[in-house]
């Protein structure tokens, strides 16, 4: 176990390093200028769309095309993709930004977000444009398919590679470390045994797991923006008690993310370096723009356009981490305890505590609990997705059964190897996915330009570069 700890160990180090870091980013700036800022400019549009799509039905005339109609609404892929990147990251991942890198941390994460609206946005038209329709009759999409029918079969077996560790990470950090995280917040909080809160969520989960992506879908949509109102909500408020340290928090931010910040009380200090390192990095594993998870639930979307489906997607970013992570960035700045030494989950505790004395824990322990379930159900779909591509159809149903098998044990082992080997495979997504989204970065731009200039690509309508 040691020695696979040592592998894996470097092997993350590696992943999760500033050569994979530049490569997000870069893949990332490369798409917005390719783009020329329309994600950016185009915010409103996306927003204006994703209210449309909440339940598209054809119009008055218009026939519903298996080939051009998925299995959930616009706005639902949408809230699926969230349910499955809000979650820990926003609570315990900004906080350990802050930790290591400092209040400039949340600069380099707002920056990272507007970078991966681009990559968001061009993941979710490609899974569109190059999705399938498997012999149960639903659409499957995302990297892997846009891989083998976008960049030609002998590209096949990269669509493989990332399969493969999407499957694997699905169930590490999309399962086993999310109820881990749970049964560790409501035992400290409520005294929970870990046992009963891992076969509470199983039970829960599998009831919503077992009946697919209409089901995981339609909990989403309701689950997602009841929890992400709720938390912006407590979080405004204690902003609103802390409002005299607002202008203050803001000017931290963005002194530190230029200039080094000294040692001070528990705080360890941190160079500009760490935080651009430590801001980017929890940015990427928070909204996951570039890792190729989101685009296989934008895939299943009612839509016969991948542009506007990608306008929606991109709202993903916006949401999680300009919204909902600079929420939790400020509440911890304007508390006043980010210096003690504290990091996590339990930093974000402290600081909400500070403003509503006796009621901090709960409100993030809550928190947690209801981010981790929704990302339970993201991840099943992820995951079954890609082990559907590696052993076909028939095999949905086994792993769904796996999946739900493996939240109790989840609840109670010791997961420290697991999460190591799962953030691995979860960095090794993004591999495959970077690659394809460079080599198919002229078919984004070309349907952009054709969607913005009033033209329409059919579905069925081949581009030059495809399968070239």
């Amino acid at each position: 176990m040691e020695t696979l700890n040592s592998i894996f160990g470097a092997i993350n180090g590696v992943v999760w390093g500033p050569v994979m870091l530049i490569l997000l980013l870069g893949v990332g700036l490369y798409l917005q200028a390719g783009l020329k800022l329309m994600p950016i400019r185009k915010l409103g549009e996306g927003f204006k769309l994703m209210w449309q799509g909440r339940d598209r039905k054809p119009a008055p005339g218009e026939a519903k095309s298996k080939d051009e109609d998925g299995e959930i609404s616009p706005f639902n892929a949408l809230m699926t993709a969230l349910s499955a990147t809000i979650g820990t990251g926003n609570i315990a991942g900004v906080a350990t930004a802050i930790a290591l890198g400092g209040p400039g941390a949340v600069f380099w994460m707002w920056i990272t977000a507007l970078v991966g609206m681009a990559t968001k946005f061009s993941e979710a038209v490609l899974a569109v444009r190059y999705r399938e329709t498997d012999s149960t009759g639903y659409h499957v999409g995302g990297p892997m398919f846009y891989i083998k029918n976008g960049l030609g079969r002998k590209w096949l077996w990269l669509g493989g590679a990332f399969a493969f560790f999407g499957a694997v990470a699905a169930f590490g950090i999309g399962n086993t470390v999310q109820s881990n995280s749970v049964a560790d917040a409501l035992d400290s909080t409520f005294g929970l045994p870990h046992w009963v809160t891992g076969v509470v969520i199983m039970v829960l989960a599998g009831a919503v797991i077992l009946g697919g992506i209409k089901r995981i879908a339609k909990v989403a949509g309701k689950l997602v923006p009841i929890m992400g109102i709720a938390y912006v909500i407590a979080g405004l408020i204690v902003l609103a008690i802390n409002a005299g340290q607002i202008g203050d928090a803001f000017g931290m931010i963005f002194y530190y993310a230029f200039n080094p910040h000294a040692a001070v009380g528990g705080f360890a200090g941190a160079a500009v370096m760490a935080a651009i390192r430590f801001g980017v990095a929890r940015g990427v594993f928070s909204n996951e723009a570039g890792l190729g998870s989101a685009p296989i639930a934008h895939a299943a979307a009612q839509t016969k356009n991948p542009v506007r489906q990608g306008l929606i997607a991109m709202l993903g970013t916006f949401i999680d981490t300009i919204i909902v992570c600079s929420i939790t960035a400020l509440v911890i700045l304007t508390a006043g305890v980010w210096e003690t030494g504290e990091a996590g989950a339990s930093l974000t505790a402290l600081s909400f505590d500070a403003a509503l004395p006796g009621m901090g824990n709960e409100v993030v322990s809550l928190a947690l609990a209801v981010f981790a379930f929704t990302t339970i159900l993201g991840w099943s779909f992820y995951g079954e997705k890609c082990f559907q591509f590696l052993f076909g159809t028939r095999s949905i149903m086994l792993y769904r059964v796996l999946f739900v098998l493996a939240i109790p044990l989840g609840a109670l082992a010791n997961l420290g190897f697991i999460w190591l080997m799962a953030d691995t495979f979860n960095a090794m997504m993004a591999i495959p996915n970077l690659i394809a989204l460079a080599l198919l970065s002229p078919v984004v731009f070309k349907l952009a330009r054709a969607y913005f200039n009033g033209e329409e690509v059919l579905p069925g309508e081949e581009l030059d570069h495809d399968k070239s």
